[in-house]
Formats: C-alpha cells, structure tokens, sequence
C-alpha cells in the first residue's frame, strides 16, 4: 500500500506506472503524483511524447525513464512491466488511462472500430491489471471509467459498453486481489482533454448545456481527477476496493 498517512503528507518515493499518462487526465495524474513525491513511469505509443512527459517528471525530482506501451499488445505491457520493476524500488500504484473513442452510430459504427475501442478501454486494463498485479507485492490499482458507464452517450457504442465493462472488470479484480492490491476506478464527467475537443471550450453551445445541467455549473480540471486519484492510492482509502467513484460535478444526479 502506498505509504502516505493523509493526501496531503505526499508519498515516499512510491512507485507508480501511469499507462496513458502522456496526455489529458492520464498526464495530470502523472504529475499530481510526481508533486507528491511519487516516482512516476508515464506511458503511452507515442515516443515524442514519453519523451515530454519524462522531462517533466525528471523536473519534478521523480525518478523515472521513458518506455513506450501499447495496450493492445501483452508483449508491449510485459516490457513496460520488466522496465518499471528495474527502474523503482517497488510499483505501488497501477493506474490505467489509455483511452480512445470511434463516433458513429451502433447501426454505422465499422467493426474495427468498435473492437478497437474495446480493445483499448477494457481489454488492455484487462491485461495491464493481470501483466502488473503478477508483479506487484501490494499496493492499488485505479482504473479511468467515465460516468458514460451508466449513460446513454449517442454516437459512442463500443465507448460505453467499454466502460462499462471497466467497472465489472474493476470489481471483479479488486475481489481477486484482495487483501494484497485494492482495485478502485475513477468515473469522470466532462472534463475539458484534448480527447474531448473542442465541444467543451467556453463559448460553445454544447458546453453551456453541460454548464447549464451540473449542479457545479462547470466541467473538471484533470487536476481534480488526479486529486482523486490520489485519495485513492494512500491510507485514507485503505479499506477502499472495488469502488467506482463518480467525479461529474453533480452531472449525473440532476434532473433530467
């Protein structure tokens, strides 16, 4: 378990693998916990930028290097795994952000692209969660949902049934691991990522309906999906698995 009494004491020198943490909400988990103390691994396919996110972690006094990882290949995940476990004293925390999203309908939706998206989203936690949780001694594992588990999203098909399918994955592993590794999820609501575009910049009509709709009267920060995220690696979520935590400014609860 990761050794941090309260969120805001920090860790010590725990070591964490962010796979998708070269961008977006994945990115600013990577970060968040490097400022924590934490010796941080960010991963994603693209090598220019590991490079940046490295740079980064390295600034913030992170011990760290730069691995590539796709999720849809176990080769590439066991190497990542090889590397993490020669490069930190220990890997704590697991979380998992690599994420993709097809837009077309379920009648026009192509089947790549739906097993892609699955592929991504489920599949790859799935072998992420069996490649690490062989490898880990303890520690926690947190999964990036989205409230799109529970919703209906038009256009998103195999995005949703993924999620979904995330958080079965989530509470079936977090009873598998148990007591050693805890197995929580993270579920955010709109948040402004370049994966969202540009729907949610201020000024569009799409955004002032999710303003309008959240009890908050905004959408998140990656920041406050890494504070989460935090929360859920230290003691003050020790006897936390199998959780699914909503993170959507009220989204989901209020009227219709």
């Amino acid at each position: 378990m990761v050794n941090q009494s309260t969120i805001t004491n920090g860790f010590e020198r725990s070591g964490v693998v962010v796979i998708g943490g070269t961008t977006g909400i994945g990115r600013a988990i990577a970060l968040r916990l490097a400022q924590a103390d934490a010796d941080v691994i960010a991963t994603s396919r693209s090598r220019d930028a590991v490079a940046s996110i490295t740079a980064e972690l390295r600034d913030c006094d992170a011990t760290t290097t730069a691995a590539t990882c796709d999720v849809r290949d176990r080769e590439s995940i066991e190497q990542l795994c090889d590397t993490a476990m020669a490069t930190l004293d220990s890997i704590d925390l697991l979380v998992n952000s690599a994420g993709t999203v097809g837009t077309a309908s379920v009648l026009e939706m192509s089947e790549s692209t739906f097993e892609r998206d699955i592929d991504v989203c489920l599949t790859g936690v799935y072998r992420a969660i069996q490649v690490f949780g062989r490898a880990m001694d303890g520690g926690a594992i947190v999964n990036i949902s989205s409230m799109s588990a529970d919703q209906a999203r038009e256009n998103r098909p195999a995005y949703c049934a993924a999620k979904s399918g995330l958080n079965g994955l989530t509470r079936a592993a977090a009873a598998d691991l148990a007591p050693d590794i805890r197995v929580n999820a993270v579920a955010p609501g709109f948040v402004k990522t370049p994966l969202a575009g540009d729907k949610l910049d201020d000024g569009s009509s799409f955004r002032a309906t999710v303003d309008e709709r959240t009890p908050m009267g905004r959408v998140a920060t990656p920041e406050e999906i890494a504070d989460t995220v935090l929360f859920l690696a230290s003691n003050g979520a020790s006897f936390m698995t199998g959780e699914v935590l909503t993170i959507d400014g009220g989204y989901d609860s209020s009227a219709q």
